[in-house]
């Protein structure tokens, strides 16, 4: 019985730097993540399809319908005739970076704004779920969904002031 102790505890001493390791992100990691982030929404917004993928893996997927290059390419070309000359800017915030076991998980709220009109408005709100990598050519972004908050309800029409009691006759 002794043996097997000290088997197992052998065991897990020797595989806990590597359960750790494949978590643990490096203040360098973080740095280039958030670059990451940073050229994918200027890629996305100057309508830059090759820089875009590039933000990718090979086989990357975005929004679980655009799999691989070509799609993602083709996605920013759609994306551009929707926009029907539209001056789009992504705006992130509260992103949040945690170590997991294939690399890291990315979570970040997206602003999207429309600032070709005037004034500027807001097009859409949400957040990124992403699923990343570290690749020969810097972090990736392996899976990438966007999940739109939900558009606010209407406000209920608000019941009329009733008109002020007339003043008592004197």
């Amino acid at each position: 019985m002794k043996i097997v102790n000290t088997s197992l505890l052998a065991l897990a001493l020797l595989a806990s730097p590597l359960l750790a390791s494949a978590e643990t992100l490096t203040t360098q990691d973080y740095a280039e993540i958030e670059q990451l982030y940073a050229r994918y929404n200027h890629a996305i917004d100057s309508v830059n399809a090759e820089a875009w993928a590039d933000t990718f893996t090979a086989d990357g997927v975005f929004n679980a319908r655009f799999t691989g290059r070509e799609q993602l390419m083709g996605f920013i070309k759609t994306w551009k005739e929707r926009m029907n000359g539209g001056n789009r800017r992504h705006w992130n915030s509260n992103l949040s970076i945690t170590g997991s076991p294939e690399g890291a998980n990315g979570a970040v709220y997206l602003m999207l704004w429309d600032v070709g009109v005037k004034p500027q408005a807001i097009v859409s709100t949400g957040m990124y779920a992403d699923t990343l990598v570290k690749t020969p050519n810097g972090w990736r972004f392996k899976t990438r969904v966007v999940k739109g908050d939900a558009a606010p309800a209407v406000a209920p029409a608000a019941a009329p002031t009733p008109a002020p009691a007339p003043a008592p006759a004197k």
